[in-house]
């Protein structure tokens, strides 16, 4: 086989390769927090364990195992994205579910990624601009106990956000008067009957406001240009007084026209409040100081029919938006309500409600036959949470937090130190035998392991923080074993240059034939390795799959280095005499350049014929 042309240009692959590095370490010292450590997993930082009570309405555990252990697959889903941040998401008895998460994610963060989610698309019947003033001793205390999530981290816009399908009309962000809207009974909205126990509870709130309650039946409709006399707010003050579960059980009615009944107190009700698609509600929006109540028709889309959400940038509102995807007959549902809301230019508005709030409530322009966006001054972060709450879907159980504790490292100290000293004595012995048996070669191995380690450290640092990869004791392993791939490589390589020499060619000319044949190898090693850790990543959970995912990134980072980095360094130290030396070389006892010369200078003279001569 004819040895390549021309010599190699080995600047141009070192030149890759520092840039590949430079760019790596640049990001990871320049963009995010700027700090260079990797985000370790549960086992080797410790982090927060929360631990969530299911209940149903009459306060008894769910009857039906099958829905726990469905809530604890999805909330595992939320909040492992990537399938690499290895959370703990166990069931406890017949109702708890306990999320432990690495010490990267705050209290805020995992309350949000556990909240029920349930999405309905409600078309607005009335709107009114929340006026009460709160009591000296806010109704919000109760909601505490109740475990919903905090409402100040929500994702809603601070202006009616815009719903859009490029191929028909796009939502108007223009948020129509308080004294506009006036509710539309349609003829398919027919609210169902009120559950025994939330009448059986309605019945004892109502009879603790006593006359004030009969006032407030006899109410009008919120009028922003006629709004009601001091009088009459202070005699329904006691609405004000009540706690968010007393409120969730009024009827919807008076929960809208009553003005001291607060955005507050709504939005503070128990998680669940809302989940009946077949009941007109009450929601306001999460903004604080101008909130919107509206009154909201029964849902006619709901989180079941969307097929999937995804979040991205959208420069022509200057934020992010989430883009949502409809299945089967959700998206025949969708241009139903949006045909329903436009009523022959009426601009009637859409509510999207999130659990107890609402997210956007835009007036729709036209009919929209595509999907659906929810966009307004979201912060990348809110929108990554909400995508990743409705790509997953909600949860068929509502759920309130019972505790929030710190978690020590599962492995503990001691274990984690044992297990980086025996990925140190493997790499220790893997460089002593390179060095025995390869000599000068076996610095080579030395230096190309240190690139490799750089690469990956720096990798490391960005996955951590981009994607949430976190780095276990079970990822270390998956390094510890790329150890060998690695090495196998190098072998693979230099016993291939041996074969060269053995046959009498010199050491400089060895190098690029016996590249040629060794990168096949290489890479059909390294592709099988890839494929092997891609199909366990798919397949396996929890550690497994860090330990797949780390091997793969291993072997990956394999192939960058032999190609820019350990082949063009042989090609150049094969130009030097003192590496060509067989004694220096490791390439056994075979003949040196200098050797190889004189008797390629005796051959021309009728001497001794070599293979090369």
């Amino acid at each position: 086989m004819a040895a390549p042309s021309g010599q190699l240009k080995a600047s141009r692959y070192f030149a890759a390769l520092l840039a590949i590095i430079a760019l790596i370490y640049a990001l990871v010292f320049f963009t995010g927090d700027k700090k260079p450590k990797p985000k370790l997993g549960l086992d080797l930082q410790g982090g927060t364990s929360m631990t969530l009570s299911a209940t149903q309405a009459d306060g008894s555990a769910p009857k039906d195992p099958k829905s726990l252990e469905e809530a604890r697959t999805i909330i595992a889903d939320r909040v492992d994205l990537t399938g690499v941040a290895e959370p703990e998401v166990v069931v406890e008895g017949d109702r708890h579910i306990v999320v432990n998460v690495a010490g990267g994610m705050s209290e805020d963060e995992l309350r949000e990624l556990v909240a029920p989610a349930k999405l309905l698309f409600r078309k607005v019947l009335a709107e009114t601009t929340d006026t009460a003033v709160e009591p000296e001793e806010s109704p919000s205390a109760s909601a505490d106990a109740s475990g919903s999530p905090a409402t100040s981290e929500n994702p809603s816009a601070s202006a009616p956000a815009a719903t859009s399908a490029p191929a028909d009309a796009a939502a108007s962000d223009s948020a129509a008067p308080a004294d506009s809207a006036a509710p539309s009974d349609s003829a398919s909205s027919s609210e169902a009957a009120v559950a025994p126990d939330i009448q059986a509870q309605r019945d004892e709130v109502i009879k603790k406001l006593g006359e004030v309650y009969s006032l407030a039946t006899q109410l009008p409709d919120p009028d922003a240009s006629n709004p009601l006399g001091d009088e009459y707010v202070q005699m329904l003050a006691p609405f004000g007084q009540l706690t968010p579960e007393e409120v969730a059980v009024l009827p919807a009615e008076i929960q809208f026209k009553v003005p001291t009944i607060s955005c507050k107190q709504l939005n503070a009700r128990p998680i669940g409040s809302l989940v009946d698609p077949k009941q007109k509600v009450v929601a306001c929006d999460g903004n604080e100081g101008q909130a919107a109540k509206y009154s909201l028709d029964i849902a006619k889309v709901v989180g079941e029919d969307v097929g999937g959400a995804s979040f991205t940038n959208d420069p022509s509102q200057g934020g992010w938006k989430v883009d949502l995807s409809f299945k089967g007959d959700g998206q025949d549902k969708w241009t139903a309500l949006t045909k329903e809301a436009y009523n022959n230019g009426a601009k009637e508005k859409v509510a999207i409600v999130l659990d107890n709030e609402v997210v956007s409530a835009p007036s729709i322009e036209g009919v929209i036959s595509g999907d659906a966006q929810i966009t307004g001054s979201f912060t990348k972060k809110q929108v990554e949470t909400l995508s990743r709450q409705l790509k997953y879907g909600s949860l068929p159980l509502a759920f309130k937090v019972e505790s929030v504790d710190s978690v020590t490292a599962t492995i503990g100290e001691q274990a984690m130190y044992a297990g980086l000293l025996a990925g140190a004595i493997g790499l220790a012995l893997v460089i002593l035998y390179s060095l025995l048996y390869y000599r000068a070669l076996g610095l080579v191995v030395i230096v190309s392991l240190i690139a490799s380690g750089a690469v990956v450290y720096g990798t490391l640092v960005l996955l951590g923080r981009e994607m949430g990869f976190a780095l276990s004791l079970s990822g270390v392993a998956g390094f510890i074993v790329a150890i060998g791939i690695t090495a196998d490589s190098f072998v693979v390589f230099f016993e291939r240059l041996k074969d060269e020499v053995k046959d009498g060619r010199t050491v400089r000319s060895a190098v690029p034939r016996a590249w040629v044949r060794a990168r096949r190898t290489i890479i059909s090693a390294d592709m099988v390795s890839f494929l092997a850790a891609l199909v366990l990543y798919l397949l396996a959970v929890g550690q497994v799959k860090g330990f797949a995912f780390t091997l793969g990134l291993s072997t990956v980072i394999d192939v960058v280095i032999v190609f820019l980095f350990t082949h063009p360094l042989v090609a150049v130290l094969a130009r030097l005499n003192m590496f060509t030396s067989p004694r220096i070389s490791g390439l056994g006892n075979m003949r040196s350049d200098k050797d190889v010369t004189a008797i390629r200078s005796a051959a021309r003279f009728g001497g001794l014929r070599t293979k090369e001569s």
